[in-house]
């Protein structure tokens, strides 16, 4: 029998989806649950509501908050936590190289690579060194040729590919990262939300669940 399936979608720039990159394998593993990853871009959702920043820079006391809160929980899950200099990053060219590492099969790596990069030594994901060293470093370990990996993250069918992947996310009603999908559709929102997403999606298209009201 199939394993239960739940899409993660995340932003690269999301500090609350760093702390659900670190802990989703194992949290999936036990559940017995199949982890699709789906990297997308939450600024085109921003400027539908008028923002052209992070919620957390238009509101100061928001922002603040957020990195008290961050510092808390990594520092009870044993986790290092840096705010880079720039917040929020670019996270289109990681976006798209991670879409570049998942037809090499290598996407839950990167991914996590990816988070521990940004939120916990403090680089720049937006810049090309960062993303080059952090290809170079996973293909050692799987054995891909990481030129390959990234010539392919600016092909046009990768960038069209997380167009569609950003305008999936609008019409699923994803308003933020990380966001959880179970395979009938349920939505889950925040890190927090992670294990009760895991549960719902075992039993998702069983007709166990209610919709919700």
């Amino acid at each position: 029998m199939q394993a239960p399936k739940l899409e993660f979608w995340y932003d690269f720039a999301s500090t609350y989806a760093y702390l659900s990159a670190l802990r989703i394998k194992e949290l999936a593993a036990r559940a017995g649950v199949d982890i699709i990853y789906k990297p997308f871009l939450l600024g085109p959702i921003f400027r539908e509501q008028g923002w052209n920043t992070s919620p957390f820079n238009i509101y100061p006391a928001k922002g603040r908050y957020m990195v008290r809160d961050i510092e808390r929980l990594t520092a009870e899950r044993g986790l290092h936590f840096r705010l880079p200099d720039r917040f929020p990053q670019n996270s289109l060219a990681a976006a798209r190289l991670a879409l570049a590492t998942e037809e090499a099969g290598c996407i839950a790596a990167f991914t996590h690579a990816v988070f521990v990069a940004e939120f916990a030594e403090g680089q720049d994901i937006s810049n090309t060194d960062c993303l080059s060293a952090l290809v170079a470093q996973l293909t050692r370990t799987v054995g891909l040729d990481p030129a390959k990996l990234l010539a392919r993250s600016v092909d046009p069918a990768i960038k069209d590919r997380l167009k569609v992947q950003s305008a999936d996310a609008v019409s699923f009603g994803l308003f933020g990262s990380p966001s959880f999908r179970a395979s009938d559709g349920e939505l889950f929102w925040g890190d927090d939300r992670l294990e009760q997403a895991l549960t719902w999606a075992q039993t998702a298209g069983r007709g166990t669940n209610q919709s919700a009201p």
